[in-house]
């Protein structure tokens, strides 16, 4: 495979608005083989958004069925990691969009098991009860079947001291989630979408990151806030994490009571998700739309 052929869409993935959600790049590959992991370092490094994503035909359906499937592989700007929601959106997006899937479900191969993405007709605008107007964009979601983030009680002593970013907010519990952050969640939504952090400060507290959560303001519409830091991992402010709310959805489910959330990511950018528990099956549904900004072809 010549590298100059890698067909490249940069997508903001959980809005339906250009240059807000989380930007992924997709990178569609003809063969697995023709892509070392030091190149699609290189790659995501270059591209220096939250996740690269590479995307590579699997010549058989990996559950045995006739359904679409591919492999895929995530990179942020300096390590692999092994889930991505939003990159996985984003993905699906470009392969239903540029129509090289075209049907309704894919099929992902991943260091996480099997992922199952489906497009998901939409009648309303992302957030609201407002119906789309005839003609007016992709009226469509993309549904990811991710695995449930188990919690683990928080000892206090395994961080001596709170960071200083976090010292002056009501903190009303914390928790660790068995990958590794850490969730904290505060009173206020508006405190949560005020908080200034030290990104330098909160690397040196968790594994990998540290996931802020409260109630959304009663007139938001929505259910519960987010942000989510991730310095450690070459992400200071992670704009929209799908896999944070693999660990958000269950904890928030038992305490409101209720299986279907509707969560803002209150970063900078901002971004959308409509989160279903299925405690039984230990799954997350995680809906999201997408837009492409830009896209193209690798040159090396």
């Amino acid at each position: 495979m010549s590298r100059s052929s890698v067909r490249y869409a940069v997508v903001d993935a959980f809005t339906d608005t250009p240059f807000k959600g989380n930007p992924a790049a997709v990178c569609l590959l003809e063969e697995e083989s023709g892509a070392d992991e030091v190149w699609m370092q290189n790659v995501a490094s270059e591209f220096n958004v939250s996740q690269t994503a590479f995307v590579v035909p699997s010549a058989t359906s990996i559950a045995g069925g006739d359904t679409p499937a591919f492999h895929i592989r995530w990179f942020t700007p300096v390590k692999e990691v092994t889930l991505c929601g939003h990159a996985t959106l984003a993905s699906a997006y470009v392969l239903f969009t540029t129509g090289v899937v075209k049907g309704e479900v894919i099929e992902f191969s991943t260091l996480s098991g099997i992922l199952t993405t489906k497009k998901v007709q939409d009648f309303r605008k992302l957030g609201s009860a407002e119906p789309y107007a005839s003609g007016n964009g992709e009226m469509f979601s993309i549904e990811l079947d991710f695995p449930i983030t188990q919690l683990l009680d928080f000892e206090s002593e395994e961080i001596p001291s709170f960071p200083e970013t976090l010292k002056d907010l009501s903190v009303v519990n914390v928790q660790k989630t068995s990958g590794g952050d850490l969730i904290v969640e505060l009173s206020s939504g508006k405190d949560l979408a005020d908080v200034k952090p030290n990104f330098a400060e909160l690397g040196r507290y968790v594994e990998r990151g540290i996931i802020l959560t409260a109630p959304a303001p009663p007139d938001t519409g929505f259910d519960i806030f987010s942000r989510f830091f991730c310095p450690n991992f070459g992400i200071n402010e992670d704009p929209v994490c799908g896999t944070a709310h693999c660990a958000l959805a269950p904890y928030w489910s038992r305490k409101l009571g209720k299986h279907n959330i509707l969560a803002y990511q209150a970063s900078p950018r901002g971004g959308i998700l409509d989160l279903q528990v299925d405690e039984e099956r230990g799954r997350v549904l995680i809906r999201g739309k997408a837009v492409t900004v830009m896209s193209g072809f690798l040159t090396a």
